[in-house]
């Protein structure tokens, strides 16, 4: 019996679109300035100082800002740049320059197992602020009440097991109670490996019946 569900954002709630096409070009465009107007701010201070500890470097500020450009260019899984890019996000959000998207179909069944008593977590690379910002700005409206938490690259990696393993202890729910959702192999894998049960969105593509994954075309595939 499945008693909580764990969803990944990227191609599984959300367009990989979004993220790639909105989300991280306004990263981009405003790191550094925001950087230089922010720097000494102690939320942010940590950040940059976690940057230079990364990197092996005595950085200056300048070259601060052209490691986290490298790291968006490489779509590298920083923790630090996560974080900065939640905070410019947020701006962003606040402002009114972009929506997080959301398909119609995740937001629907997301709010019927939440009303079954299925506690709803997510586990995405963005860090969790970019996540509640994400879903708190959504078309459908604000959409955290859903969720019971969130987790990200600090539980550890996504392709890893103990990840799943340190979530399913947090969250007090035996693995082979826990869904987890996502549209990557390996996440899935790693997910599994933990003792988890696994749905496979392939939003795209061609499903495959020989995978060890169950395979959904979107949320109204999924079978609890």
């Amino acid at each position: 019996m499945i008693k909580a569900i764990v969803t990944d954002i990227e191609g599984t709630t959300s367009s990989l679109s979004f993220v790639k096409d909105v989300l991280f070009p306004y990263s981009r465009a405003h790191m550094a300035e925001f950087v230089r107007d922010h720097a000494q701010e102690p939320a942010v201070q940590r950040e940059l100082d976690e940057v230079r500890r990364l990197s092996g470097k005595v950085l200056t500020e300048p070259e601060v800002i052209e490691q986290l450009l490298g790291w968006i260019a490489e779509d590298k899984k920083a923790t630090p740049l996560k974080a900065l890019q939640g905070m410019i996000w947020k701006d962003g959000y606040e402002k009114g320059d972009f929506k997080g998207h959301m398909y119609e179909d995740a937001v629907r069944h997301l709010k019927k197992w939440k009303q079954a008593g299925i506690r709803l977590y997510v586990f995405s690379s963005g860090s969790v602020q970019a996540q509640k910002l994400l879903f708190a700005h959504t078309a459908y409206g604000d959409l955290t009440p859903l969720f019971s938490g969130y987790f990200d690259t600090n539980i550890g990696n996504k392709r890893e097991p103990d990840s799943y393993r340190r979530i399913a202890e947090a969250i007090d729910t035996a693995p082979q109670s826990v869904l987890f959702l996502s549209d990557i192999k390996e996440e899935l894998d790693a997910a599994r490996s933990a003792g988890m049960q696994t749905t496979w969105l392939v939003r795209d593509g061609t499903i495959d019946p020989k995978t060890a994954h169950r395979q959904a075309r979107n949320f109204d595939d999924i079978t609890l």
